[in-house]
């Protein structure tokens, strides 16, 4: 089965990457992107077949950082055909799914639909200047239109989450294949508990870093005799609006025991997570989160926030906790600080759960048939009736 892989970028180490870069060996398949950083992304995508297209779009270097990348990204896989053969066609971010304009037998592996134009579209726009809401107005407008012509003719669509589905059908009126990513649980491990709190996640406002931090501020007030530190870990991106809020958060914890780490390796972030008490999440209506299936493989309590795909995959009160509050989030960390009994039974609980239901031979078993029928021109998606 020839398989050609479609992402707009490999530079970074997060959920997305992760599942690429399983499907690049399973299926023994190439990548195109237009962007890789071999030293900012898991060092596995340097065993691959990476191959870097894209041209230079015209005034593009004109326009706001986010704006410029959406437009080289969008304007290369609108136009780019195919030369070489293959069976199946298999994007994944966003507008990489645009290869569908000039080629046949695609199968969209969508971790969410653009967030920033569709459900974060506000949030994201009240920290822009009077300028840049014109151009990014100007340039969703044309994505909507651009999508809606697209999505429609794509084979078949799978994503990683019930949450995820429900966007899909609600903002292109298509169906899709739900497939969980799975986790190799094997490659993390326990080694105690060295009395700090956890949040390892792409630091960015939609993963609300901030709330955490107000979380534990709450929990220091409360546990003034309990010397415990906050470690935020995670890629920061030179996007400068995600500077901004970078600032904003080492203002934030000016007093503090908060740490943040940018540039941590697989190595060091699983010995991060081997010994915490508890790991937290707070990313905003997350599509689906890998953090906290890492976090019960190393049979550890995750404290989340009470929506999006944690919900799908926390055991709540069982193998962690689903929150509604900063508040609340401080009472269920002094909880796992109290007792130290129940964060060890739920960290093994988390461990039982993540190898019952989170492989990736799981998950290989439900994409293989998919890849199968769509290169075998028997799957065709309709569309669901009564969408948004």
């Amino acid at each position: 089965m020839k398989l050609i892989l479609l992402q707009p970028y490999l530079n970074l180490r997060g959920g997305v990457e992760r599942v690429i870069l399983k499907v690049a060996e399973h299926y023994d398949a190439p990548i195109y992107t237009l962007e890789y950083n071999n030293k900012s992304t898991f060092p596995e995508f340097s065993k691959l077949d990476i191959r870097i297209i894209g041209k230079d779009v015209p005034l593009a270097d004109k326009l706001p950082y986010r704006a410029s990348q959406g437009m080289r990204y969008g304007y290369n896989f609108y136009n780019m055909k195919i030369k070489e053969d293959y069976d199946v066609l298999n994007p994944h971010i966003s507008p990489s799914e645009w290869i569908r304009h000039k080629n046949e037998r695609v199968l969209w592996y969508c971790h969410t639909p653009p967030r920033e134009v569709y459900d974060l579209y506000e949030a994201r726009m009240q920290n822009r200047s009077y300028k840049e809401k014109l151009v990014y107005a100007a340039l969703v407008g044309t994505y909507k239109l651009i999508a809606k012509k697209i999505t429609k003719n794509i084979e078949s669509i799978a994503t990683n989450s019930n949450t995820t589905c429900e966007r899909i059908k609600k903002y292109y009126g298509l169906d899709a294949n739900v497939i969980n990513p799975g986790i190799d649980a094997k490659d993390f491990y326990n080694e105690s508990d060295g009395k700090y709190f956890l949040y390892p996640s792409r630091i960015l406002p939609s993963k609300r870093q901030d709330y955490v931090i107000s979380a534990f501020s709450q929990f220091t007030k409360r546990s003034k005799r309990k010397k415990y530190k906050l470690i935020i870990a995670g890629t920061l991106s030179r996007d400068p609006e995600y500077q901004k809020y970078f600032e904003k958060l080492k203002a934030m914890s000016n007093m503090l025991d908060v740490s943040f780490r940018t540039n941590v390796s697989d190595a060091e972030l699983k010995k991060l997570y081997a010994n915490c008490s508890a790991v937290l999440f707070a990313a905003m209506n997350e599509d689906y989160g890998f953090i906290p299936l890492e976090a019960m493989a190393s049979s550890k309590p995750i404290i989340a926030v009470n929506e999006g795909g944690p919900c799908e995959t926390i055991a709540n009160g069982k193998t962690g906790f689903l929150v509604n509050s900063t508040l609340e989030m401080a009472e269920r960390m002094l909880e796992i600080s109290d007792d130290k009994n129940a964060a060890e039974r739920m960290g093994k609980e988390g461990m039982k759960r993540v190898e019952l239901k989170y492989s990736w031979e799981a998950f290989f078993a439900k994409l293989d048939p998919l890849v199968k029928k769509v290169a075998n021109g028997d799957h065709k998606n309709t569309g669901t009736s009564g969408a948004a």
